[in-house]
C-alpha cells in the first residue's frame, strides 16, 4: 500500500515532507518509541533549564534576546544538518528553556498562577490529541495538513508583520496582550486550535519516519519538531489566559 502519511508539507517549517529524503541504508533505525524518549529527554533539559532561568531570572534577564536568538539560529542548523540533531537539539532545549523561564516568570509576575496552568493546559491538549491520535480518531489527510499548513504560514506572515510594525511604535490590534476584547481573545483561541493541529502532522510524521527505516539520528530530528510546536503552543496559551486574566 502506498504510503500517504506526507504527500503534502508539513503545517510545522521543522517537520516537512522532504526531511526524509535522505539515505537508508543505516544500521539502527528511527523507532517511535526511541523518539518519545528524545522528545522527553529534550523536554526535561528545557523545564530544567527554565527552572533555572526562573530562579535567577534577576540574574540572567539579559539572556531573553541573546537566548531567543541563538536558539533560532541553532534551529535553522539543526534544519539544514538533521544529522546534528543528538548535539545541536539539546542546545536548543537549554536555550529556549532559558528564554522560556523568563517569559514565564514575567507573565506569572502579573498574574500569579498563570503559568502553572498554561502548563497544564498544554500537556492535556498534548495527551488528548495523541490518544486521538493513536485511536484512529482524527486523520491527517492531505487536504487537513494542506488547511493546517495554510493557516500555520499565514499566521507566521502575521506575526512577522507585527513585529516590523512594532519597530515603529505600531501592532496589529488582535495581537497586543492588553488587548481583551472578544475579537483578540478569538483570535488567540484559532491560534491556539492551528498550533494543536500541527500537533497531529507532527505525530503523522513521526510515524512515517519509522516506517520509512529513517536513520537513528532523526529520533532527535523528530523530537526537536514536536517540542518546536509544543513551545508555541504553551506561548499561545500563556497569551490567551494573560487577556482573559486582564478583564477581570
Amino acid at each position: 500500500m502506498k504510503n500517504q502519511h506526507l504527500s503534502y508539507r508539513s503545517g510545522n517549517p521543522v517537520l516537512t515532507s522532504k526531511a526524509f529524503d535522505i539515505p537508508s541504508d543505516y544500521v539502527d533505525k528511527m523507532t517511535i518509541g526511541g523518539t518519545v524518549n528524545k522528545t522527553f529527554l529534550s523536554l526535561m533539559i528545557l523545564v530544567g533549564s527554565a527552572y533555572y532561568s526562573w530562579t535567577y531570572v534577576s540574574v540572567i534577564n539579559m539572556m531573553l534576546l541573546p537566548s531567543l536568538i541563538i536558539a533560532l539560529i541553532i534551529g535553522f542548523v539543526t534544519i539544514r544538518k538533521k544529522e546534528w540533531s543528538p548535539i545541536t537539539v539539546p542546545i536548543y532545549a537549554v536555550l529556549q528553556g532559558i528564554f522560556l523561564g523568563i517569559i514565564s516568570n514575567l507573565f506569572n509576575t502579573l498574574y500569579d498562577g498563570i503559568v502553572f496552568t498554561a502548563i497544564s493546559y498544554t500537556l492535556c491538549i498534548l495527551f488528548a490529541l495523541l490518544s486521538i491520535y493513536r485511536l484512529g480518531l482524527i486523520k491527517p489527510t492531505e487536504n487537513f495538513k494542506l488547511g493546517v499548513g495554510a493557516a500555520t504560514g499565514g499566521i507566521a506572515l502575521l506575526y512577522g508583520i507585527n513585529i516590523i510594525m512594532g519597530f515603529f511604535g505600531s501592532g496589529i490590534p488582535l495581537m497586543d496582550l492588553n488587548n481583551s476584547s472578544m475579537y483578540s481573545i478569538g483570535f488567540s483561541v484559532f491560534v491556539i486550535f492551528i498550533a494543536s493541529m500541527n500537533l497531529v502532522v507532527d505525530f503523522d510524521f513521526i510515524e512515517e519516519g519509522s516506517e520509512k527505516g529513517a536513520p537513528k539520528y532523526m529520533e532527535w530530528f523528530g523530537a526537536f519538531g514536536l517540542m518546536v510546536t509544543l513551545i508555541w503552543l504553551y506561548l499561545e496559551i500563556l497569551k490567551l489566559l494573560a487577556k482573559m486574566n486582564s478583564r477581570k
